[in-house]
């Protein structure tokens, strides 16, 4: 399911020809650009992902947890939540790129 909490994810190598054939033919345009930070904070990992390009000035943290319940330290410099907030989603960010987002929305 695809709720904003719960996304299937697949991490896995796959063969660079492969790779390069799903950016052509599936991958949505623009590309998104982003540096990943990897922290781990009392236990947890966060991954902070730090746009460029077209989407520059966002900075995303995301925490995998074994349940959705489970109990984690919310670090001082999180923000707020946006898991469920479907503007976040790479997907929607490469249609609509962040620095074209309004003050107010």
């Amino acid at each position: 399911t695809r709720d904003g909490i719960h996304r299937l994810e697949y991490e896995y190598p796959i063969p660079l020809p492969d790779a390069q054939e799903l950016l052509s033919r599936v991958a949505h345009r623009p590309l998104i650009e982003k540096t990943r930070h990897v922290l781990h904070v009392e236990g947890h990992c966060w991954e902070i992902d730090e746009f460029e390009g077209e989407n520059a000035g966002l900075i995303v943290a995301e925490i995998e947890l074994d349940s959705v319940d489970e109990v984690f330290h919310r670090p001082a410099w999180l923000g707020e939540e946006i898991s469920t907030d479907a503007r976040y989603y790479n997907s929607n960010l490469s249609k609509l790129p962040y620095r074209y987002w309004k003050e107010d929305s």
